[in-house]
């Protein structure tokens, strides 16, 4: 199917939904807020081509209100406040069903660290790392480039700095302070960047991200024809299946439910090396995980539906 809502496929969907008040959330404060406000304003449009209503609330700060009316909320927001189980959290104690990860599973996948300590006790693959907290920090020992810095606590690629010298490393560590109190260092895996889709608890075709020049960074993840993507991504059946079986595991590790991304990278053996999950992912109608859910046949209303879909399920789940 195609990705974006069809005609032919909004008519039917329309024909058999249930009309609901959605409230979509985006923006925010974020160094992700235009990413976010792109996602949001893409479910939207979807959510509403299919009879729903739909508000859109763009929180800038923690006194945001909730109209009386509000069946669902769809989480749009990325980053700070937003992925980090803050807006969840409130939304907890309000009693509202929303789309996406709980609280607590939230707070862990975005910190890097706790995410990778998460995969460590299930014994799923993730690079090298170590943190640090100093932007004064020299070259540590035992370490040879190249090497990624990122925020521990940042998504979307928003500071990430790959080191290829050690003479190059004060100025990348000083970049990456700027987006957070303690960096990440990882080891730089060579091998092949994917990324994989989980819904309702099963993977997704696998997506290969291929930027055309250096790492995928910032400027490679929103720059208009700087990457190549590629789903389903070329692999021997058996490796697909370990890939998509880290990225599921790993999503169950941080406490995932419903919807999520895992960023992994396959060592030239076929290792799949868990780099960091991604509970509210990208929502442009050319995201990865739209991109993922296209290739298992999902449209992007569709996806969207699923997304609230599986909420309401949840929130009207009979209780012991």
């Amino acid at each position: 199917m195609n990705a974006s809502v069809s005609g032919s496929t909004t008519d039917a969907m329309r024909n058999m939904i249930e009309p609901l008040n959605i409230v979509v959330m985006l923006g925010g404060l974020s160094a992700e807020r235009e990413v976010s406000l792109r996602s949001g304003a893409a479910v939207a449009a979807a959510l509403r081509s299919l009879g729903h209503t739909i508000h859109e609330l763009d929180p800038q700060g923690p006194d945001w209100v909730l109209p009386r009316s509000t069946d669902v909320v769809f989480l749009a927001l990325h980053g700070t406040y937003g992925e980090d189980g803050n807006v969840q959290l409130r939304l907890e104690e309000s009693g509202i069903p929303f789309t996406g990860c709980d609280a607590e599973a939230s707070r862990i996948a975005f910190d890097k660290v706790l995410t990778k300590q998460r995969c460590l006790e299930k014994a799923i693959q993730t690079p090298r790392f170590l943190v640090l907290d100093s932007p004064k920090a020299s070259w540590p020992l035992g370490w040879q480039p190249p090497v990624v810095l990122k925020p521990v606590r940042q998504g979307s690629s928003v500071g990430l700095q790959f080191v290829e010298r050690v003479a190059d490393w004060n100025e990348a560590l000083t970049e990456t302070f700027r987006y957070d109190t303690q960096i990440l260092l990882e080891e730089k895996i060579l091998g092949r960047e994917v990324t994989v889709g989980i819904l309702a608890d099963e993977a997704l075709p696998v997506v290969e991200i291929r930027p055309h020049q250096g790492g995928y960074d910032y400027r490679n993840k929103y720059t208009v024809g700087a990457t190549e993507y590629f789903c389903p991504a070329p692999f021997e059946p058996a490796v697909t299946a370990r890939i998509q079986a880290a990225g599921r595991e790993a999503f169950r590790a941080i406490g995932g439910r419903d919807y999520g991304r895992v960023d992994v990278m396959v060592r030239e053996g076929g290792q799949p090396e868990v780099l960091e999950v991604n509970t509210l992912p990208g929502m442009t109608e050319t995201s990865l995980l739209p991109k993922a859910a296209s290739a298992a046949g999902l449209s992007y209303g569709e996806l969207c539906q699923r997304m609230v879909d599986l909420a309401l399920r949840r929130a009207h789940a009979p209780t012991n």
